[in-house]
């Protein structure tokens, strides 16, 4: 029997060829039988893909190869080719689309003018030893936010990271700028650019955890700062730390849009022809057709008509 794996990575470096690149990590990840998604731009690359063991394992070889990936770390989750609908591998201005693509410097050690880097040990000992004053800054979507979180973390109103220039630049957050910040997301892309848009505006003292909430949550399961699940983009939707939902250290944050049941599971409104929000609802209110919607109105009316039919 096989063993599937999800790989995650990613690695800022100046390409100066990313169309190059990117016609190679197609063909390699196609030869091995990888699916996923695979974005390259001239500041590095970005990518999650899943597939057999030893595929990844060869993968991995091959990429590292490469001079400017030689350093690049791979996270290993569970899971593997069926969580993805296809392979893709693009280019793009950008491997995380913040909208600032000539703001972003990056040299042969990754990005230029970021946040300090923290192992999740030394998360731990900046909040004992600062207290209080140190604040959690999360980098993703809001709605990654519902079912996971840094305890008493911030969490920007944001939609997509192209929001989050414009949330910065607010006024919203100027209160903390001369406190000790760490942002964090899922696996510390996001936040090697959010870092460095923060000091560019402005915030004295950034830093950023080394691997994500993946690496944090490794080391430490349900039993350090984290609360709840880990949003992720494949067909998982999420996971958990340590035991899963069983653990008794486990904290569950995310409730029913609909009956306010407890649930870390996202699913997507009814109304396809004009919605595509996903919010959490409950396996019964989820059995309900006229529960499968968003809770805006006119999806409600459109899941009501759709279970009157």
């Amino acid at each position: 029997m096989s063993i599937s794996k999800i790989l995650l990575y990613y690695q800022f470096a100046p390409l100066s060829d990313p169309r190059a690149i990117m016609l190679w990590q197609r063909d390699l990840c196609e030869s091995l039988g990888l699916r996923g998604r695979i974005l390259v731009s001239e500041h590095g690359i970005n990518g999650t893909i899943g597939g057999d063991l030893d595929a990844c394992k060869k993968y991995i070889k091959k990429t590292k190869q490469y001079p400017a990936f030689h350093s690049m770390e791979f996270k290993w989750s569970e899971g593997g080719a069926e969580d993805f609908p296809k392979l893709s591998v693009k280019v793009r201005d950008e491997i995380v689309a913040f909208g600032a693509p000539g703001e972003l410097k990056v040299d042969e050690h990754g990005v230029m003018g970021g946040g300090v880097h923290l192992k999740p040990e030394e998360v731990n000992e900046l909040v004992e030893k600062r207290g209080d004053e140190v604040i959690f800054f999360d980098g993703r979507n809001a709605m990654e936010a519902e079912i996971g979180k840094f305890k008493n973390a911030v969490v920007p109103d944001v939609t997509t990271t192209h929001d989050f220039i414009a949330e910065l630049e607010s006024g919203k957050y100027d209160w903390m700028k001369d406190k000790p910040v760490v942002s964090y997301c899922t696996g510390g892309i996001r936040c090697e650019i959010l870092s460095a848009l923060m000091k560019n505006r402005g915030f004295e003292e950034v830093y950023q955890i080394d691997g994500g909430i993946v690496r944090y949550g490794e080391k430490f399961g349900n039993k350090g700062l984290w609360e709840g699940s880990l949003y992720v983009f494949d067909k998982r939707m999420h996971m958990e730390f340590g035991d899963g939902t069983d653990d008794a250290d486990y904290v569950q944050l995310g409730h029913c849009v609909h009956c306010g049941s407890p649930t870390n599971v996202f699913r997507n409104c009814i109304n396809e022809d004009t919605c595509r929000k996903q919010v959490l609802i409950c396996d019964s209110c989820w059995e309900k057709t006229e529960t499968k919607h968003c809770g805006r109105p006119d999806c409600a009316e459109v899941a009501l008509k759709m279970a009157t039919a």
